[in-house]
């Protein structure tokens, strides 16, 4: 069973899920926090899960990263997820962490990388979006996917409607993901995922 930690900066819901999935593969052991405020701790809390807050005001991207990894390795976490975590990683603490840390973005990547991602689907007339869980690289949204689900956008969507449903999608992509990652049966190899024994 792989040892988890999640990092969160708001309401935890992408959490929720991956504690509600906790099955026998994998077993969060820590969730940290940038936002003291951050409903998601009290979640965390509440499933009798060490909570730890690490605040980012005053400090340099490297010194907060530094804190970051020294309380996950503390911990002995084998894999970092990133759930709603809202600071960009440095790339030392990524290449730290090369192949054990994955993120959920709100669409089907490569495409519409960064933020006010709904926004965009809906002012480019898209039918489809969706969800993508993927490992995490120096560079923005770039990394490898490992699991992808799509979502209709319908000529009516507004923003918070079209989230809404990814957000639907993205609370079963993201543990079965993870569950895949913890299982061995997805690495990261020369900058691809590559896969064994997977449909």
């Amino acid at each position: 069973m792989k040892k988890v930690a999640v990092l969160i900066s708001g309401r935890g819901s992408n959490l929720g899920s991956l504690i509600a999935a906790q099955e026998g593969s994998y077993k969060i052991i820590l969730v940290i926090s940038n936002n003291a405020d951050a409903a998601g701790l009290e979640r965390a809390a509440a499933a009798g899960i060490a909570t730890l807050i690490v605040p980012h005001a005053g400090k340099t991207r490297d010194s907060f990263d530094g804190e970051l990894d020294a309380a996950l390795r503390a911990a002995g976490a084998e894999i970092v997820v990133l759930a709603g975590f809202m600071r960009i990683l440095s790339d030392g603490f990524v290449r730290g962490w090369e192949g054990k840390l994955v993120n959920i973005h709100p669409s089907l990547l490569p495409a519409y990388k960064g933020i006010k991602v709904h926004e965009r689907v809906i002012e480019a007339r898209e039918t489809l979006s969706g969800a993508s869980v993927h490992f995490v690289v120096p560079e923005l949204d770039a990394g490898p996917v490992i699991a992808q689900a799509r979502v209709p956008v319908h000529p009516s969507d507004t923003p918070d409607a079209l989230a809404a449903r990814v957000l639907g999608v993205e609370h079963q992509l993201y543990p079965e993901a993870l569950t895949l990652l913890a299982k061995g049966k997805v690495r990261l190899e020369k900058g691809l995922a590559v896969f064994t024994d997977t449909p």
